[in-house]
């Protein structure tokens, strides 16, 4: 007969076709599976089986525990084993013993058990699961130790078996660590034993032999890695190794030497890309031997970098923690000069290796130290990521690290120091996606839906409104498609300038708006920032830096933020709590967005105009003139660039006050007002009103009135210019010339094509004290020399002449008698 049929109904064609193939074939791949398993489980237990079986008879059972008998007890059992009978087992009880004991049922169950042989094998194998379960572990008591033997299995279950066994007393921790420290101590001992009877120049003479010997190693087993890397990549586990000095004289300077020694070797071998890890397939693919060689450089170069990045940082981690190493080869009080080097090291690596691997890791492990208490691992920290920011082109390296400063101003609630915001002020950015963010905020046209148009409409009007509004759709698409294209065609015919070569140009040009995407990326983490603490910590003192930073990168700002912004810049200004700067940052701000994509808003900003000129009076005349920088940045987007929202008292009020401004600050920054003040007189010609004596209208000038627009300013004049004249710098008398005129552009008092070209921006830098230098340079005295000295009497007249050789004379012919005078005076007393 040939196999059983399966009672399961088979699919007819029609349920065949509906099937999918694919599920039918899943089926019978877990009905393979299934069957695979079974069978497996099936040899498996016929192979323990057997091995059972096998066990059983080729073993003999041991004692659990083995004692060793007297000689007494030993006679005694001799004479009772003598006196047992012989006849107490037949030769058939033998022979059946031995059957049974063939049998695999003799093994697997009780003898006194009558039941089939596997009639309880589901019990029991749950019993031996259960058993299985339970750790293995030597359970550990006093003085005592308990070793688990293997368990015997009756009916009634598993009996676990276990016995004692008597340890000696361990000695005691102190004791092990004495232990542990003794190769430590053995060479600080052996170390210092060489010093031991020897007076100081002996000992700094043998100092300086050690550390010449480390110092010709080190020089070695550089100049062989950087001289071939590839092959000698095991001597930078040498000199790895060598930062592990333990010979307390030379260990700190063998430590820093090597750390520096590995920056340059790792600046120098590292390759110019980023080196990602291989994958399966890519190893077991069959390679070339220079690719294999060069695979194995590269692993062994990270590795050993990795390596080295994380002696760096728990050199770092041990000065912050202040943990003394068992060794003692370095104090405590070197640990701040080996974390120094460590963190100059990290910041080399960080600006020499920004594509390479574990950039992340440093900014991670630097970030932190930007606020840390240490003035000069501070400055260290922030001095780099300034210098990152200036020469990252691509906007990576900038994304990461403003990713961290944003969580660890968050984290410590913006408890940090100033200058770990102000270091983001050196990004390069500056073109941000910003037409994305316009086409947003705009208004979107609303087109009327059939509902709208049956009910509002006539069928002839629904025709012409669906046609017109498929065609101003159109218009639309065809708009945005072209200004797209013309952008793309812009860009790429200014590439294909330094190119020449389209397929540069295009991935020059896609390089580009990847590079803008990083960008508006990393500006709205700066801006989410100096938001955070504009809302959350108004009298922190972060709030100048914050300030800065939002003057700095106004004109990137999305519109949508202008109003709240406006409103929080006005609150804080007319608080009082801000410094003349503070407010100076705040106004620059708002005229900066306001000469941007704030023009379209209809905001009339007097209150920011009063505030300016209220402050001018009360800056900073002294050396550090960063005040009149920020003044001359606020007046050029006040005036110049909003000349036509301006009244014209309002400039001429800024005029005089700007003048009066002049005469108390450096000669600097008398060039640069005196140019601000030629470009509004440029602006607004009828500024000339105040070149003239004559009153213009009614009232009187109130000098001391901060209101522009109130203060009668055309009532005046600018005498100050007849004052400048007569400044020692002469540029300065230049210019106070040429406004005296009125500003022409043409005659004798016209300035030359240098000053008139330049901005007052760049008038006050190039005449500015910075070098302690004067510009231009003062006229040597002449070297005209006198033959011979004047003398003394020649220099007066002749009747004072006269008296002198009298008095003198007088002098000369009395002679002073003192014990004549100490006579009279006894006698009067």
């Amino acid at each position: 007969m040939g196999p059983p049929r399966s009672k399961k109904r088979r699919p007819t064609f029609r349920r065949l076709l509906k099937t999918s193939g694919v599920k039918l074939e899943n089926k019978l791949k877990n009905r393979q599976f299934k069957q695979q398993n079974a069978d497996k489980k099936q040899r498996k237990d016929q192979k323990r089986m057997r091995q059972a079986m096998k066990g059983s008879t080729l073993q003999t059972p041991r004692p659990l525990e083995t004692y060793r008998k007297r000689p007494e007890e030993e006679e005694q059992e001799e004479e009772f084993l003598e006196s047992l009978p012989t006849d107490m087992m037949d030769e058939d009880d033998l022979q059946q013993m031995t059957t049974m004991a063939r049998k695999a049922s003799f093994i697997t169950r009780d003898l006194s058990s009558c039941g089939p042989v596997h009639g309880g094998k589901k019990r029991s194998s749950d019993v031996v699961r259960s058993y299985e379960k339970v750790p293995r572990k030597i359970a550990k008591m006093q003085e005592k130790e308990v070793i688990h033997l293997l368990p015997i299995k009756d009916k009634s279950g598993v009996i676990p078996q276990s016995m004692e066994r008597v340890v000696e007393k361990q000695p005691e921790p102190e004791e092990e660590d004495d232990d542990a420290d003794k190769p430590d101590e053995e060479e600080s001992e052996g170390a210092s034993s060489c010093y031991v009877g020897l007076t100081p120049e002996q000992r700094e003479q043998l100092r300086n032999q050690k550390l010449n010997g480390k110092k010709h190693c080190i020089a070695n087993l550089a100049s062989a890695i950087v001289s071939d890397p590839m092959n000698n990549m095991k001597c930078v586990k040498e000199l790895r190794g060598m930062l592990m000095e333990a010979d307390p004289s030379v260990a700190v300077s063998v430590r820093k030497m090597v750390m520096v020694s590995l920056m340059e070797i790792f600046k120098d071998i590292a390759p110019t890309y980023r080196i990602r890890p291989l994958t399966a397939e890519e190893k077991s693919v069959k390679v070339k031997k220079e690719t294999k060689q060069l695979r194995e450089f590269e692993e062994g170069l990270v590795s050993q970098y990795k390596f080295y990045l994380e002696d760096l940082e728990q050199t770092i981690k041990d000065w912050k923690q202040k943990k003394r190493k068992r060794s003692q080869a370095v104090g405590l009080q070197s640990y701040l000069s080996l974390a120094e080097v460590a963190v100059r090291c990290l910041s080399e690596l960080l600006l020499a290796l920004p594509h390479f691997n574990f950039h992340n890791n440093i900014v991670v492990i630097l970030v932190p130290l930007m606020n840390d208490p240490t003035r000069k691992v501070s400055d260290m920290c922030c001095d780099a990521f300034k210098k990152l920011f200036q020469q990252d082109k691509g906007g990576v390296a900038s994304l990461a690290t403003v990713r961290v400063i944003s969580g660890l101003v968050k984290s410590l609630n913006y408890n940090v120091r100033p200058e770990v915001l102000q270091t983001l002020l050196s990004l390069r950015i500056k073109e941000v996606e910003m037409k994305k963010d316009l086409e947003a905020s705009a208004p979107k046209k609303r087109f009327m839906t059939n509902k709208d148009k049956k009910k509002n409409l006539s069928r002839m009007q629904r025709k012409w409104k669906k046609a017109e509004e498929k065609l101003e759709k159109e218009l639309l698409e065809a708009e945005a498609f072209e200004s797209k294209e013309k952008k793309i065609k812009l860009h790429t015919e200014t590439l294909n300038i330094v190119f020449l070569d389209p397929e540069e140009s295009a991935e020059a040009f896609e390089s580009k708006e990847k590079k803008i995407k990083l960008h508006t990326e990393t500006l709205n983490i700066v801006f989410l920032v100096y938001f955070r603490i504009l809302k959350k910590a108004q009298k922190s003192i972060l709030l100048p830096v914050v300030l800065e930073g939002l003057a700095n990168f106004a004109h990137l700002i999305n519109l949508e933020f202008f109003d709240d912004l406006l409103n929080v810049l006005q609150n804080l200004i007319q608080s009082g709590d801000l410094t003349n700067r503070e407010c100076l940052h705040c106004i620059q701000t708002v005229f900066t967005i306001l000469s941007g994509q704030g023009d379209a808003l209809n905001i009339d900003p007097l209150n920011f105009y009063s505030q300016l000129y209220r402050i001018l009076l009360r800056l900073h005349a002294g050396t550090p003139n960063y005040d009149i920088i920020i003044v001359l940045r606020c007046l050029d987007a006040m005036l110049t660039r909003r000349r036509k929202q301006v009244s014209l008292q309002r400039a001429m009020a800024f005029v005089k006050r700007l003048s009066v401004l002049s005469l108390h600050v450096l000669h600097n920054s008398s060039v640069g007002i005196l140019a601000a003040n030629r470009a509004t007189m440029h602006s607004f010609p009828k500024c000339d009103f105040l070149l003239d004596n004559e009153i213009q209208g009614s009232g009187f000038y109130l000098p001391e009135l901060d209101e522009p627009e109130h203060c009668n300013a055309q009532n005046t004049a600018l005498w100050e210019l007849h004052l400048l004249q007569r400044h020692y710098h002469p540029v300065v008398r230049r210019f106070a010339v040429h406004l005296s005129r009125g500003a022409p552009s043409e005659g004798t008092a016209s300035l030359s094509v240098d000053l008139s070209r330049r901005s007052p921006l760049e008038l006050l830098e190039d005449y500015s004290l910075k070098d302690m230098a004067f510009n231009p340079p003062v006229a040597p005295p002449g070297s005209k020399k006198k033959d011979h000295f004047v003398v003394g009497e020649t220099l007066l007249d002749g009747e004072l002449q006269k008296l002198v050789s009298r008095v003198l004379s007088l002098v000369e012919d009395t002679q002073p008698d003192f014990a004549a005078t100490y006579t009279h005076i006894r006698a009067q007393d």
